[in-house]
């Protein structure tokens, strides 16, 4: 049988574009969550915490193994600005292009465990694995 574990968790940022203060209002503010919140389950990512800021966006999202956090990037910023644009067609005012949020982003992979432990558990694998061969060969 064949048999793989994933766990993939990105913090994600980006921000508007010229840093305007889009969600200044908390209604605006509001609406961006429902949106990213939406996009996120459309694309089987699931949000785990968000903070719309009034001129950018802080995510942690845990997604597919085979979804890179470029790949989650594009397809929140995408899918939120065409429906923040068509849910508030004021914003066109703003940016009469169509370009919401900025070509800019941040992304960072986010574990359960922190760095030291993961190489300390590498390094003692073959340790490990040799205790349990002698193990089995007595």
């Amino acid at each position: 049988y064949q048999h793989s574990v994933a766990q993939c968790i990105y913090h994600l940022q980006w921000t508007t574009k010229y840093r305007y203060h889009m969600f200044r209002k908390e209604k605006y503010a509001l609406l961006c969550d429902e949106v990213l919140r939406g996009v996120a389950q459309r694309h089987g990512m699931e949000v785990i915490e968000l903070s719309v800021m009034s001129d950018h966006v802080h995510a942690v999202v845990k997604a597919k193994p085979s979804m890179s956090a470029s790949e989650c990037l594009r397809l929140l910023k995408g899918a939120s600005s065409r429906e923040l644009f068509k849910r508030v067609p004021n914003y066109r005012l703003r940016y009469s292009k169509g370009h919401l949020w900025s070509g800019g982003n941040f992304a960072r992979t986010v574990g359960s465990v922190d760095l030291e432990t993961t190489n300390h558990y590498v390094a003692q694998q073959r340790t490990y694995a040799q205790a349990i061969l002698t193990d089995f060969q007595n």
